[in-house]
């Protein structure tokens, strides 16, 4: 194990650390979709991005595919409990991004200093 695996928030970010993903968990947290819906939902992705990323949060065991039978071939994506578990977590995460981005430009160069006095 090299020493940024043992930091669990790089692990985290590993798992997470896309464009997309935050987003797709975020969707997927509102229930069970099917691909072309996600797809819509989430707005500028190709769907080659969207399989990739779909596919590496399977991989990962955040997102839970299910095909069903029939023609044509029904697939819907959901959270798995980690995924959900995640996704909670990311919620305050969320939150406080919200609160950073809704700063004006004065407010952010006070909290850091840099504003002449």
């Amino acid at each position: 194990m090299n020493d940024r695996q043992k930091c669990g928030v790089n692990v985290v970010f590993d798992l997470i650390g896309s464009k997309w993903k935050p987003t797709i968990l975020w969707r997927l947290s509102e229930g069970d979709r099917r691909f072309a819906d996600l797809r819509r939902s989430i707005g500028p992705i190709s769907e080659k991005v969207l399989a990739e990323q779909l596919r590496e949060l399977v991989r990962d065991g955040l997102v839970v595919r299910t095909a069903g039978d029939g023609f044509p071939l029904r697939v819907d994506y959901g959270l798995s409990a980690d995924g959900a578990e995640l996704n909670a977590l990311l919620d305050p995460i969320a939150e406080w991004g919200d609160r950073i981005e809704a700063r004006t430009p004065a407010t952010q160069a006070n909290d850091t200093g840099l504003v002449d006095q």
